[in-house]
This record gives C-alpha cells, sequence and structure tokens, in this order.
C-alpha cells in the first residue's frame, strides 16, 4: 500500500509540474504577443505622423519628390506589414526613408523654423523614443520565451505542445540603429 502511495505521490508531482511548466510557457507567450501590440500601438503613431511630416514638407522642398515618394511608399509597406518578421523589415526601410528625408530638410532653413515642422520632429522624437522602449520590452519578453522553451524540463512541454521561438526585434542595417535625427 504504501508503494502505491509514493506512485501517487510521484505522479501527481510531476502533473503538477506539468501543468505549471505548460501555464508558465502559456503566460510568457501572452506577454510576448502583448508585447508586440505595445510596439504595433507606437508604430501606428509613427505611422500616422508621417503623411503630416511629409506634407508639411512638401511645400518647401517640393523639388525633392523622390525623398518624399520614398517615405510614403515605406509608411505604405509598413503599415500593410503583417507579423513580427514583415514589420522588423518594413519599419527598418520606414526608418531610413525619414532618415533621408531630415537630410533633405538640412538645406531648408526656412523650414526648419516653421513652427508646424517643428511640433511634428518633436512629436517623431516622442515616438522614437516610446518605440525603443516597447522594442526593449518586447525583445526582453522575447528572450524569456525563448530561454524557458529551451531549457530542460520545460523544452519537453513545450515540444509537446508546439511553442516555437519567437523572432527579436532587431534592426538589420547599422544605419537604422539610429533614430531619425532632429534638428531644432
Amino acid at each position: 500500500m504504501s508503494g502505491l502511495l509514493i506512485v501517487l505521490i510521484i505522479v501527481v508531482i510531476l502533473l503538477v509540474s506539468f501543468v505549471s511548466i505548460y501555464n508558465g510557457l502559456v503566460k510568457l507567450k501572452v506577454l510576448v504577443k502583448n508585447a508586440f501590440a505595445d510596439i504595433d500601438v507606437q508604430l501606428k503613431k509613427r505611422h500616422d505622423l508621417v503623411p503630416n511630416l511629409v506634407e508639411t514638407v512638401k511645400g518647401y522642398a517640393a523639388h525633392e519628390k523622390t525623398t518624399l515618394e520614398n517615405v510614403v511608399k515605406a509608411r505604405q509597406m509598413a503599415v500593410q506589414a503583417t507579423g513580427p518578421d514583415d514589420k522588423i523589415k518594413s519599419e527598418g526601410a520606414l526608418t531610413q526613408a525619414l532618415r533621408q528625408l531630415f537630410a533633405v530638410v538640412e538645406n531648408y532653413p526656412e523650414l526648419k523654423a516653421n513652427e508646424n515642422f517643428i511640433m511634428l520632429q518633436q512629436q517623431l522624437s516622442n515616438i522614437e523614443e516610446a518605440i525603443q522602449n516597447a522594442r526593449r520590452y518586447y525583445n526582453a519578453v522575447v528572450r524569456d520565451y525563448n530561454t524557458r522553451i529551451t531549457v530542460f524540463p520545460s523544452n519537453a512541454v513545450a515540444s509537446m505542445f508546439g511553442f516555437k521561438p519567437e523572432p527579436f526585434f532587431e534592426i538589420g542595417e547599422p544605419t537604422e540603429r539610429e533614430a531619425p535625427r532632429v534638428h531644432f
């Protein structure tokens, strides 16, 4: 009888451990999705700001049509991106296009002094900082999640239920690592 009790206790301990590991993995997966949604919120703000920047610059730099078109195209790609990998790639392209836009702005002192443009630049700077913070949090959660699904014993539970590694929100090009320059 005591042998059966010991086996029963071991089974209960294993079952509780299994459920605990599974619930921990689910919790981390939800945190990853939530963290990416936070990035999405900041990216939406950025996407909404870009047309205002383009329109403000258009009036001063009408012959810089290619740069403005590139910003609009990059924004459209970023808005239409689905999934972490597409968003990461398209946001890098948008950052590059914005960097080119601000390089053009350097040639127009009257635009740099425009009150509306200064306000838009400040808003973009604030959004870029919020995006950086959201990316940092997302990457920390992804690190914890990816670690959990690869270490024993949780890797066994993760493989049984199809938990897959999540991508980090990394910047591909070294030049993209800098936020767009905002000069006043």
